[in-house]
């Protein structure tokens, strides 16, 4: 094999930042949205034209492509060694209701640019490369995030896919045997080794590389949440006719319980400890109306998960505490409570004798990603490119080609670090 500087120019030589700009703003318009927002959820007309769009790239390049019973899509240059097993990248294509056109993109084209700048450099790798588009990163359409990489992972059985049901009561087994998806639900998990490593090349989604100047980030952890429903029972009234002594306010409980998200995060948490409340509903929503229900929607994230854990026990006695003083009824409903993630340190080695003459940062992921999920099966490790003030989920959300194209030429070398 050459050596990493001969890699180096032959890489670099070999990526098209053009046309993978031209192919990035071409996917952009696969959209339910005007450009330059997107909106593409889970098996909608846009979402499987985005999916043939990728194929017919991937077949142009002469790479074979096959599908499991989720619709994750795996195009594969094959290596010296098929008894080895791969080194894979990807991440995901669909988009919330009005969000940017690189979320998740960045990863599935620039993966693409990768393999297909590694073929027209004549490299071949002993270990055969996978790109992996995964189905459905985004909690859209049945409410659960990185649906694809969890039930590849076993973190998400084929029984428990076949209870979920869209906000227009379809069920996922009708709308993935709608879009061409039949065969059993059980296939679709990976048994662990299945992968040699794995890698993601995604926007940072925050403002620290920009900040900093840098091109790129190392992520060394990905932090997961745990997300949890809490719903109160109060006593309703007029407003003008009951007195405040003896009042049952769902609301002013829920109030309480929302500062105590932020007072438990401050106070058990650390640097990487994040507590949002980012939903709370009220029963009647009248201005006139004391109110009876409330319901909260808390994620609490960490890269610890001892930490993590240690501000949800503290929100959950904080809650009991204040609902008992106030009278109110409740009830706390865990939506999901899933580890973070640490990046191995033989993907990290490899990445960083590629990045050794690259300005670069190590830093951790406060989003989660399709990489949290391949953690249980895999190595593992993210790269970021900086986008414009941390922007995204939003249609301003940004870029730069010549931040994109580094971003593939350092996930390219690293693919081949890994794969020999």
């Amino acid at each position: 094999m050459e050596n990493s500087l001969t890699i180096h120019h032959t890489i670099h030589h070999n990526i098209h930042s053009e046309r993978l700009w031209a192919e990035l703003e071409h996917l952009a318009h696969f959209s339910d949205s005007p450009y330059p927002s997107v909106t593409r959820v889970l098996w909608t007309p846009t979402d499987m034209q985005a999916r043939v769009y990728l194929k017919s790239l991937a077949q142009g390049a002469g790479l074979a492509w096959r599908e499991d019973a989720l619709g994750n899509t795996f195009i594969r240059l094959e290596g010296t060694d098929p008894t080895l097993s791969a080194v894979a990248t990807g991440s995901h294509n669909d988009a919330i209701p009005h969000s940017g056109r690189f979320d998740g993109t960045v990863g599935v084209m620039g993966g693409l640019e990768a393999l297909r700048a590694i073929l027209r450099s004549g490299i071949q790798p002993r270990r055969s490369l996978e790109l992996i588009l995964f189905t459905a990163e985004e909690p859209t359409r049945f409410g659960v995030g990185c649906l694809g990489s969890r039930a590849m992972s076993g973190a998400l059985s084929a029984a428990q896919m076949r209870e979920f049901k869209d906000a227009d009561g379809v069920s996922l087994e009708q709308a993935r045997q709608n879009a061409g998806y039949d065969a059993p639900l059980e296939g679709v998990q990976i048994p662990q080794g299945h992968y040699h490593a794995f890698v993601e090349l995604h926007i940072e989604q925050m403002p620290s590389l920009e900040e900093l100047g840098l091109p790129i980030g190392l992520v060394t952890a990905i932090a997961a949440p745990a997300s949890l429903m809490i719903t109160l029972e109060g006593e309703g009234g007029h407003a003008g006719a009951r007195l405040m002594p003896g009042r049952r306010d769902a609301l002013l409980a829920a109030a309480e319980i929302a500062l105590a998200v932020e007072q438990a995060t401050l106070e058990q948490g650390g640097s990487d400890t994040v507590g949002t409340t980012g939903i709370l509903k009220i029963h009647p929503n009248a201005i006139n109306s004391i109110p009876s229900q409330a319901e909260l929607g808390i994620d609490i994230r960490d890269t610890d998960l001892e930490r993590r854990d240690r501000v949800l026990n503290a929100l959950l006695e904080a809650t009991q505490t204040i609902c008992q003083r106030r009278n109110i009824g409740f009830n706390i409903h865990m939506l999901n409570s899933d580890p973070p993630a640490r990046s191995s340190e033989c993907v990290l080695d490899a990445a960083r004798k590629v990045l050794q003459d690259i300005p670069h940062t190590e830093m951790v992921s406060r989003a989660y990603h399709d990489s949290l999920f391949m953690a249980r099966v895999c190595d593992i490790a993210m790269l970021f490119i900086p986008c414009y003030k941390g922007y995204s989920h939003r249609p301003d959300e940004y870029a730069k080609p010549q931040d994109i194209a580094l971003g593939v030429q350092v996930l390219a070398q690293t693919l081949l670090e890994l794969a020999q």
